[in-house]
């Protein structure tokens, strides 16, 4: 089995996309999780593009071990010897230097011929290799050069000392079979091409960059340039997680894989998608939030009964915890039982006919079913949960110069109690004296405020979400006055909190 080399240019090409710019102390806290991925060669930016970029890239350099550390030159004495000067403190150096060899770049761009541009790449190689035994070329636009000129610049690259040619699709032009082809055609032509690494940059303007990229190893790549989540210049690059998770799946196929830590995969996303602020689509593969969970109720039953009939990962696998059946109106009795099961509710065939029609009118009312409402309409239309707390009495005291006070009074577990709490605000001063009284330790996940009717003297609603030991709540409460719909909404939330810790029990 071959074994692929992951360069993940996420803290160079991905940075580049519009607002997802990250300063050295969020470039290093990326790079530390890189270095737990796996990757093979993190290219940590463009010393000379700025005095920023020259320090991320020393930082990452000297704090990053067991990973080639790379740092990307234009084919220019400043920049190599820039990027040389950047990653000299790391374990493994790298300079990967860059020039265009398509004619469309070479009239507009460069204003260089053929032979120009061989002759500086040539030069540029050989500077690098003052700096570093690693060294990485690029031919910038491979895709749109023409092939000939490619495999010479490709050999005379490699005869100046180049240790991995990258071929980069550079605006996202190539179609797989074709992109396949040009691989094939560079392994089959240039002579020397066994003294090097073949690489592929891809990008997604066509959406094509995985598919380009898988293409490629099919054909002998033996690097993939890519970034987590997919990020980058335009549309983005080829995505790691699913060139990395391709490859694993269909090992037999390819008959190749990598070396990253795919259980590190989730935590990479989530990292680098709150850093940058690029939110991941739903819908994106592998680690979107939708990429495990199921909501057809043929899928739902066959998952049920065997997962790998709409599953062809687990997971677990990519650092998921679990799989997620989503309730909603395609949603079928198989599926909703087992949520009420998982909720500790076991209902009779009686009881789980009421309530799944009860469910399915529910469906057609609301976009998303929470589990909070799964068990209101259990309790409205099933059972009934005593409240262990409720409200009996609020008075808040706030204003300008005036710090804010709740008195409260609650019944919990039969008995009346009552607090006085300060606060920032009449409700933070409200909710201390509901959880010194309840004596919960929940977390306020999310608090929502609306307005049901018009006017001054509107019915406002609140929402608040509510997580204690993994359990996740939402709680709603109205009331012409917003400090009483807020205490409501609390005890709301805490009462079915108290409802999950019950022990299940079978029928009504």
């Amino acid at each position: 089995m071959r074994y692929i080399k992951i360069f993940d240019t996420t803290l160079r090409d991905g940075e580049q996309s519009p607002g997802a710019s990250m300063n050295v102390e969020e470039k290093l806290h990326v790079a530390r999780q890189l270095a737990r991925l796996n990757v093979d060669i993190i290219e940590a930016g463009f010393p000379i593009a700025s005095p920023g970029d020259f320090e991320a890239v020393r930082r990452v350099a000297e704090e990053i071990k067991g990973v080639t550390i790379a740092g990307l030159a234009r084919a220019k004495d400043i920049d190599i010897e820039r990027a040389g000067e950047a990653i000299k403190p790391a374990e493994s150096g790298r300079i990967h230097t860059f020039l265009a060899t398509s004619d469309i770049h070479l009239k507009f761009k460069l204003r260089m011929t053929r032979e120009e541009v061989l002759e500086t790449a040539v030069r540029a190689v050989k500077k690098a290799r003052q700096y570093t035994d690693d060294v990485e070329f690029s031919a910038e636009d491979a895709t749109r050069s023409d092939w000939d000129f490619l495999c010479r610049v490709t050999e005379e690259v490699i005869k100046a000392g180049a240790t991995t040619v990258n071929i980069p699709d550079t605006v996202g032009y190539a179609i797989p079979q074709e992109f396949g082809e040009l691989i094939e055609y560079l392994m089959n032509k240039v002579p020397n091409i066994d003294k090097a690494t073949i690489s592929v940059h891809c990008h997604n303007d066509l959406g094509l960059a995985v598919a380009n990229s898988l293409t490629a190893i099919m054909k002998g790549a033996g690097q993939i340039e890519c970034t987590i989540n997919g990020i980058g210049e335009r549309a983005g690059n080829a995505a790691m997680e699913e060139i990395v998770m391709a490859l694993k799946t269909r090992q037999k196929y390819f008959n190749a894989d990598t070396r990253i830590v795919t259980e590190e995969i989730y935590k990479t996303s989530r990292l680098v998608s709150k850093i940058t602020g690029m939110v991941v689509q739903p819908n994106k593969a592998i680690v979107g939030a939708n990429a495990f969970a199921h909501e057809s109720g043929i899928h739902q039953d066959g998952f049920l009964k065997e997962r790998s009939t709409y599953e062809i990962m687990r997971p677990e696998t990519v650092g998921i915890p679990q799989s997620k059946l989503i309730l909603g109106k395609h949603s079928g009795r198989h599926a909703f039982k087992e949520r009420l099961k998982e909720l500790g509710y076991e209902l009779t065939q009686e009881e789980l006919d009421k309530a799944f029609e009860r469910f399915k009118q529910l469906c057609d009312q609301k976009k998303y079913i929470f589990d909070e409402d799964i068990e209101t309409l259990v309790s409205e239309e099933v059972r009934r949960v005593p409240e262990v707390f409720s409200l009996v009495d609020l008075k808040v005291e706030s204003g300008v110069g005036v710090k804010p006070t709740a008195k409260v009074r609650l019944q919990v577990r039969g008995k009346e109690v009552e607090r006085t709490d300060r606060g920032d605000g009449p409700v933070d001063a409200t909710y201390r004296a509901i959880a010194y009284l309840t004596e919960t330790k929940s977390h306020l996940e999310k608090f929502e405020i609306k307005s049901i009717t018009g006017g001054t003297d509107a019915l406002g609603e609140v929402t608040v979400t509510l997580e204690e030991d993994g359990r996740m709540v939402r709680g709603y409460g109205s009331d012409t006055d917003i400090i009483v719909a807020a205490a409501k909404a609390y005890i709301n939330a805490l009462n079915k909190l108290e409802g999950r810790k019950r022990v299940p029990t079978k029928g009504i």
